[in-house]
């Protein structure tokens, strides 16, 4: 008995999406399995998937597929936040860190998937609730950041109640392992395997004396105070901004064990897809 019944697709809002789809339809269809989309998505193309609302597909889908990029990526795993539904990712571009297969890959990829002949990667997140009461899970990052022409960022560090550090920077990021390859890794913080339960918080362009990143247990609260010489602050999750703070204004966030299941064929090691990405040639030879 195959795992998949009904699967249920994610695409990228502007890349070319048909032959994946094309590909997991024509798949589904030999297996009679049912293929869920989207109503602005697979609106966009012509194709027999069932067009359901978030809520419907999260609830029906055995397996989840996002065809496109990690930004894609980040977003079906938002979707399924909390849920044991694994999600493949599909690469349609650029190579990613959590995309697990390209295009052409996609039949003996389903099939192995469909026999149970998989691994599911936990991937750990951060949550916070915004001033105003909005929840937000971020499987990147949470970052208070600059607004150009409002001041610097000035956050007061907090951990488990007790204060530890004030930043004067750019930006201030709370980046989960998986985040680490990203605003992160830019900002100069450090890459952090997957498997790790734990977030990182860094200063990116750090003004302050202490300008270095700070790890956090999974168990642990942080609390993100905006002191009275902060500039207007953007909160990105993720990337998208989703708020502003001003001086006065506090953030908590916690960490989310397990938070998303990614799909692992045993073809690579996040390792590997660092090396390939970040250009990573070898180590200095000291004489």
């Amino acid at each position: 008995m195959g795992m998949v019944k009904t699967m249920g697709l994610v695409l990228h809002p502007k890349r070319d999406s048909k032959q994946a789809i094309d590909t997991i339809v024509e798949w589904a269809r030999a297996r009679s399995v049912t293929v869920l989309g989207l109503p602005d998505e697979v609106g966009r193309i012509d194709c027999s998937a069932v067009s359901v609302g978030q809520t419907e597909l999260v609830e029906r889908a055995d397996l989840l597929v996002s065809l496109g990029g990690d930004g894609t990526m980040l977003r079906t795993m938002r979707l399924v936040a909390g849920r044991s539904t694994p999600v493949l990712g599909v690469n349609l571009g650029k190579l990613g860190f959590l995309a697990e297969i390209d295009v052409d890959e996609l039949p003996p990829a389903l099939s192995a998937i469909d026999s149970h002949e998989f691994t599911v990667e936990p991937r750990m997140a951060v949550r916070s609730t915004l001033p105003g009461g909005r929840s937000v899970i971020a499987f990147n990052d949470i970052a208070l950041v600059r607004i150009p022409g409002n001041g610097l960022s000035a956050v007061g560090i907090s951990v488990e109640g007790h204060p530890f550090v004030r930043y004067a920077s750019d930006a201030v990021i709370v980046a989960t392992p998986t985040g680490s390859t990203a605003y992160n890794f830019s900002a100069g913080g450090p890459l952090v395997s997957p498997l790790v339960e734990g977030f990182l918080v860094v200063p990116a362009a750090a003004h302050s004396s202490f300008n270095r990143a700070l790890v956090l247990s999974a168990d642990e609260e942080l609390l993100l105070e905006l002191l009275p010489t902060s500039g207007e602050l953007a909160v990105e999750v993720d990337g998208a901004i989703s708020g502003r703070l001003s001086a006065g204004d506090s953030l908590t966030v916690t960490a989310v064990r397990a938070a998303g299941q990614v799909v692992r064929l045993g073809t690579t090691t996040f390792y590997e897809r660092a090396r390939r990405k970040l250009r990573v040639s070898g180590s200095a030879e000291v004489d």
